[in-house]
C-alpha cells in the first residue's frame, strides 16, 4: 500500500495546475484509487484497494468557505490555474472565497470533481491523460 510520504514526493514535482496530470498518473500507479482535498485546511484523505485509507495532516490555518458558491467565476479561476498562472496556495484562497469545499478525483474515471458546502457538484472535469 502507499503512504503519505509517497504521495507528498509525487505531489513536490507539481509547480502548478498544469502538472495535475502527471501527479495524478504518479498516484494512482502507487494505488490510489480516489482521494479528497479540503479546502478549509488542505487535508486529503487517500483510498485505495481494500477498503484502503490514508489521510494527510491539515497544511495550514482553517480558512471558511464561502457559504454561497460563486460558479462562474470558479470556472474561470479554475482555468486561469490549469494554465499555471497562479501558484496553489492563491488557487486555494479563491477556492474558499468562492465556495468550494472540497474535490474529489476518481482514478478509475479519470475526474476531478469539485463541490459546495451542501455537498453539491460544482463542476465535473476529466483529467488529461498524456
Amino acid at each position: 500500500m502507499f503512504t503519505v510520504e509517497q504521495i507528498k514526493a509525487a505531489h513536490s514535482k507539481v509547480q502548478s495546475g498544469a502538472d495535475f496530470p502527471s501527479y495524478i498518473k504518479e498516484i494512482k500507479a502507487l494505488g490510489v484509487t480516489y482521494y479528497e482535498t479540503f479546502v478549509t485546511d488542505g487535508h486529503t484523505d487517500y483510498y485505495g484497494e481494500n477498503d484502503y485509507k490514508t489521510a494527510s495532516p491539515a497544511r495550514y490555518e482553517p480558512l471558511t468557505i464561502a457559504p454561497e458558491c460563486n460558479k462562474e467565476q470558479f470556472k474561470a479561476d479554475l482555468k486561469k490555474h490549469q494554465q499555471g498562472k497562479t501558484d496553489y496556495p492563491t488557487f486555494i484562497g479563491m477556492s474558499a472565497k468562492l465556495g468550494v469545499e472540497k474535490w474529489a478525483v476518481c482514478m478509475e474515471k479519470m475526474t476531478c470533481t469539485y463541490y459546495d458546502n451542501a455537498g453539491n457538484e460544482i463542476l465535473v472535469e476529466e483529467i488529461p491523460q498524456h
